[in-house]
C-alpha cells in the first residue's frame, strides 16, 4: 500500500485535523508535505460539506449548509524540483471508500442558498442517502435503481499564482456587478467566512483569506471539474503557476452523473485516494498546456450499453424565447425532457433531479453549429431500473 502522507478523523472538521488542510486557493497556503517526482502515496479527505451532512430522512442540513466552509481539500503538496511552467503529471491509481462510512449523499441545493442547474423548476432543497455495496449504490430515497460507480475525485488542482489569482478575482466581480443582487449569486466572491487555511495563522491567514479564491468552480488550475470519467487509471498533465505546483484533491465521488446538475452533486463521500507524480521540464512550453489541464481517462467504466437517449434544443422552456446556440438551455432541456419521462414510472421530480445527478448517465453535445439551436443529449442507462423502462407498443 502507497505510504498515508495526509490523513483524516471523521469526526473532527478539517480545521480540527492533525494536519489541516484548506477551502481556498492562494499561492502562499503552506504546503502539508512534499514528494519527488515518481513517488506514490495516499491521501484521504473527508466530504466535500466537512461534514455537515447526516444520514437521515431530513433534508434541512441540505437547505442550512455553509457554503462558505466548502470545498474542503487534503493538501497542498509540494513536488520537488517542480518549477513554474513544467507539467505536472498526476496518475490516479486508486480511489476508495472507508469501511467506516460506507454511504454518501445527494442533495438539491435550495435557491437562497446556492441552487442548482434546474434551481427555478426545484428551488426547494432535498436529499438522498446512498448505501455503498461493492462497486454498487442504491438509495433509500430513490427506489427500485442500482448502480455501479465510477468514483472520482470532483475536484484535483494546483495553486494560481498571485498575477492568475489577482485574474479570477477581478474577472468574477466584474460578472457579479452586472447583476450583484442575485439569487443565487453569478459566482462566490471571497470571504473570509469559514476559511481554512492549513498552518496559517496571524496576519497571513487575515491576508490569505481576504484574497485567496474560493474553490466552487473549475478554473485554468483545474479545480472542481467534477468530471466523472477521470477515475482510477486516469493520468491527469496539469500546468505548473508556482514553484512546487502545490497540488490538492478533495470532494471525492463515489458515482456521478455527466454535469452534476444537483449541484450538492454525485454522490458525495470522505475517501481516500492514491496518486504517483511525475514532472516534464517546461512542459507548458514544450506540449502547448498552458490554459487548462488535458488528461487521459483511466480503463475503468460500468458495461452499461444500452441506453434512452433524451434529447434538448436551445429555446426557453418557461418563455419559448429563441436562443442563439446556447448549449447550457439545450443540456438544461434534455435533463427537463428525461425528468418528466421518469415522472411516468413512478418517481417525483426530486427523485428524478436526483437520479439524474448520482447516476453513471451521459452528456452529450450533439450540436453547435446548426443555426439558430444547439442540441445536447442525455443518455439514461437502461439497466440501472429494476424493469423495464422503454415505452411499449400498443
Amino acid at each position: 500500500m502507497p505510504k498515508k502522507l495526509f490523513e483524516v478523523d471523521l469526526n473532527k472538521t478539517m480545521d480540527q485535523q492533525t494536519t489541516p488542510g484548506h477551502n481556498r486557493w492562494h499561492p502562499d497556503i503552506p504546503a502539508a508535505f512534499s514528494v519527488e517526482p515518481g513517488e506514490t502515496f495516499r491521501m484521504e479527505c473527508l466530504d466535500w460539506t466537512d461534514g455537515q451532512i447526516s444520514n437521515n430522512d431530513d433534508p434541512s442540513d441540505i437547505k442550512h449548509v455553509n457554503l462558505d466552509r466548502v470545498h474542503v481539500l487534503s493538501g497542498p503538496v509540494h513536488v520537488n524540483k517542480v518549477e513554474a511552467g513544467d507539467l505536472l503529471v498526476v496518475d490516479i491509481l486508486d480511489i476508495g471508500t472507508f469501511h467506516s462510512h460506507e454511504w454518501g449523499f445527494n442533495g438539491i441545493f435550495a435557491k437562497e442558498n446556492g441552487g442548482s442547474f434546474l434551481v427555478d423548476h426545484y428551488p426547494e432543497a432535498a436529499k438522498s442517502i446512498w448505501d455503498f455495496e461493492g462497486i454498487y449504490a442504491t438509495s433509500r430515497h430513490v427506489p427500485n435503481v442500482k448502480f455501479a460507480g465510477i468514483i472520482h475525485p470532483g475536484l484535483i488542482g494546483v495553486a494560481p499564482s498571485q498575477d492568475m489569482l489577482n485574474e479570477w478575482n477581478r474577472r468574477e466581480k466584474e460578472l457579479v456587478d452586472t447583476n450583484p443582487d442575485r439569487v443565487p449569486p453569478l459566482a462566490n466572491l471571497p470571504t473570509k467566512d469559514s476559511v481554512v487555511l492549513g498552518e496559517l495563522k496571524g496576519e497571513e491567514f487575515d491576508r490569505v483569506a481576504a484574497e485567496g479564491a474560493r474553490t466552487v468552480p473549475p478554473r485554468e488550475n483545474g479545480g472542481n471539474c467534477d468530471i466523472k470519467n477521470l477515475s482510477k487509471g486516469s493520468r491527469v498533465y496539469f500546468p505548473v503557476f508556482v514553484d512546487g505546483a502545490k497540488l490538492s484533491v478533495g470532494d471525492l465521488h463515489f458515482s456521478q452523473g455527466d454535469g452534476e446538475i444537483t449541484f450538492c452533486g454525485g454522490i458525495e463521500m470522505p475517501g481516500w485516494i492514491d496518486l504517483k507524480v511525475h514532472v516534464i521540464k517546461n512542459g507548458m512550453e514544450k506540449h502547448r498546456i498552458k490554459r487548462n489541464p488535458v488528461f487521459k481517462p483511466g480503463p475503468v467504466m460500468p458495461h452499461y450499453n444500452e441506453f434512452l437517449v433524451f434529447e434538448g434544443v436551445s429555446v426557453n422552456e418557461f418563455s419559448g424565447a429563441q436562443t442563439y446556440l446556447d448549449a447550457n438551455v439545450a443540456y438544461r432541456n434534455a435533463c427537463l425532457n428525461a425528468i418528466d419521462f421518469l415522472k411516468t414510472l413512478g418517481y417525483t421530480g426530486e427523485q428524478a433531479y436526483m437520479l439524474l445527478g448520482t447516476a453513471p448517465v451521459q452528456g452529450t453535445v450533439a450540436g453547435v453549429v446548426d443555426i439558430p439551436n444547439a442540441c445536447c443529449t442525455l443518455a439514461l442507462p437502461k439497466d440501472i431500473f429494476y424493469k423495464n423502462i422503454l415505452p411499449e407498443l400498443d
